[in-house]
């Protein structure tokens, strides 16, 4: 909950204003019974009209000033609640964004979702409601309980027996509640994992005529949901029910001794009707807080899942070395992979065994191997988006970790991933995640070097809209497009994972002619031998472990599984 207080502590003010406005609602509640208590014993029994008329005109004045008070309390309370969740979801994103690529895998996009959205959202309503009943509930019951015995002391002891056991059923129901509504959360995470599944592969589920089976998927989990949230509200609905059944209770017992009272003369009929009303009044109110108990176990169920996510750490930087800016000492290879291996969280077998290579400064370092064999994986251990599970990758003698991320992404690295992600804007806004600054002249540049000139004519210019993941550009403009952002910031190391596989051969091969005029050192991922075949230098990697390296030339001389794939693809292109 420190989360949460921290949040409040912008509207302490409000925090603090609402329920005292609630306080002074409470207090004129609380007098209402004993204003009509005097209107049925001394007006209507005296025959007084005219103390009959100002008592009512004091019950008007306490209604006007009850609702001036409420009105005023709801107003503090929502701009509390509403700022505390905005807060709240803020510190949430900003946390999300320093998350390492192993966080998010083990967290899941659905999973960060439902704490930003529904979690947040019941948060919000359990600021709200605390707000404006968790002093003023106590204080009608308890009041009423004094006012009690102000009228009389033999049926105040009716609130003292039945308070207590009220409290006892809330607080179990409460108890009981808080575990389930996590649960109920858990659920509705794979309900929304399952609807964004499916939202995404429409296509594809139509394709192969999946449509009953996913429906039937679907069902299942949101059945799952549906039980979990049947479970919680029978636990919750015990609440009203116990309660109306105490209170009922205590009406008999009140009205049973009221009666005694007042045919023995020691109390007055308009007593026995004020008595009944703060009975009234404690059943309202207990109803009120039953609702309460309930949004705030919710509320307190979903806090605990958000305060989970803030209180992960994400990607440590350790402090910069001399060398963090990622200078190359002298002698040293710009890029090095030292005995690395690496493992997926929860994945078994490690995806890297024992990597061990070097990269001159300018040399293009091109990645082949089947699906599977880890080559998504080397690469994005340069720019510490996993940390190796062994060994050291270094850039310029110095090893990333010791390199802040910030730095190394901004300034060094230039990534190009296997999925061509664009966001809605402009050709230009998109462009510019490479570099903020970035001019019209850089920008047509990169697009130049990219081969995505004709995409830029297409769409009219550095001003053409791009629709939301780029849906309105085809798979060879996305990627170029996406190379065009990664070569805007005119990086020292540029990763192309795959970044070409939609790209039909000639614009392929005019633009690797264009990345060989770079003074950058360049990984190329491809399972095409004809997108590599001009590197530098060739890894091929089969499960995991580098099962060879050298040029085109030599690879072709000595290595079997080079030879394989080329000779394969050559052959299917002729």
């Amino acid at each position: 909950m420190k989360h949460l207080l921290s949040c409040l502590k912008r509207y302490r003010v409000e925090a603090i204003l609402s329920p005292l406005f609630k306080l002074l609602e409470a207090g004129m509640e609380l007098l209402v019974p004993l204003v009509v208590a005097s209107i049925v014993d001394i007006g209507i029994a005296n025959g007084d009209r005219g103390y009959i008329t100002n008592a009512c005109l004091l019950l008007v004045g306490f209604g006007v000033l009850g609702l001036v008070f409420a009105l005023t309390a709801q107003y503090f309370a929502a701009k509390t609640a509403v700022g505390a969740s905005a807060e709240l979801r803020r510190r949430l994103f900003n946390r999300m964004q320093t998350f390492s690529f192993t966080q998010i895998d083990d967290m899941g996009a659905p999973s960060m979702l439902t704490r930003m959205t529904s979690d947040a959202q019941q948060v919000q309503t359990g600021i709200n409601l605390t707000l404006r009943l968790f002093l003023r509930s106590p204080i009608i019951v308890g009041g009423a309980a004094v006012m009690a015995f102000v009228v009389d002391r033999y049926a105040g002891l009716v609130f003292v027996a039945v308070i207590p056991l009220l409290a006892v059923v809330v607080f179990s129901v409460m108890a009981a509640c808080i575990p389930r509504h996590r649960t109920v959360q858990e659920k509705l995470d794979g309900v929304y994992l399952s609807t964004r599944e499916n939202l995404a592969g429409a296509r594809v589920i139509r394709a192969f005529r999946m449509e009953e089976e996913e429906t039937a998927s679907f069902r299942k989990k949101n059945d799952a949901l549906k039980r979990a949230q049947v479970n919680v509200g029978r636990i919750g609905a015990l609440t009203g029910s116990l309660t109306f059944v105490l209170v009922n209770l205590a009406a008999v017992a009140l009205i049973r001794v009221g009666a005694v009272r007042v045919h023995a003369g020691a109390l007055e009929q308009g007593d026995v009707l004020a008595l009944y009303s703060y009975l009234s009044l404690v059943l309202v109110e207990l109803i009120k807080f039953a609702n309460w108990i309930v949004t705030t176990t919710k509320a307190v169920a979903c806090m605990r899942r958000i305060g989970t996510v803030l209180d992960m750490k994400g990607e440590a930087d350790a402090e910069p070395s001399t060398a963090s800016d990622g200078t190359m000492s002298e002698g040293e290879p710009h890029i090095s992979f030292e005995n690395v291996s690496f493992i997926y969280a929860g994945g078994g077998a490690p995806s890297l065994r024992n990597i061990n290579f070097s990269v001159a400064r300018g040399e293009t370092v091109g990645i082949l191997g089947g699906t599977g064999s880890g080559k998504s994986t080397l690469v994005n251990l340069i720019p510490r988006f996993y940390e190796a599970t062994e060994g050291t990758v270094k850039i310029g003698g110095v090893p990333v970790g010791s390199i802040p991320a910030v730095q190394l992404r901004e300034r060094m690295v230039g990534y190009v991933p296997q999925r061509a992600v664009l966001f809605r804007g402009t050709i230009a806004s998109n462009l510019r995640w490479g570099k903020d600054s970035a001019t019209e002249e850089e920008l047509l540049r990169a697009a130049k070097l990219a081969q995505a000139e004709d995409v830029l004519e297409a769409k009219g210019g550095l001003g053409g809209e791009i629709a939301q993941e780029g849906r309105n550009l085809s798979g060879g403009q996305r990627q170029r497009l996406t190379i065009a952002r990664a070569l805007v910031r005119d990086p020292e190391i540029l990763i192309l994972d795959d970044a070409a596989s939609a790209l039909d051969y000639a614009t392929d091969a005019r633009l690797r002619a264009a990345l060989k005029t770079l003074d950058c050192t360049v990984f190329l991922v491809s399972q095409r031998v004809a997108s590599v075949m001009h590197a530098d230098k060739i890894l091929v990697l089969d499960e995991g472990c580098i099962a060879d390296m050298g040029t085109h030339a030599e690879l072709m001389e000595r290595s079997v599984l080079y030879r394989e794939i080329y000779l394969s693809q050559t052959e299917a292109d002729a």
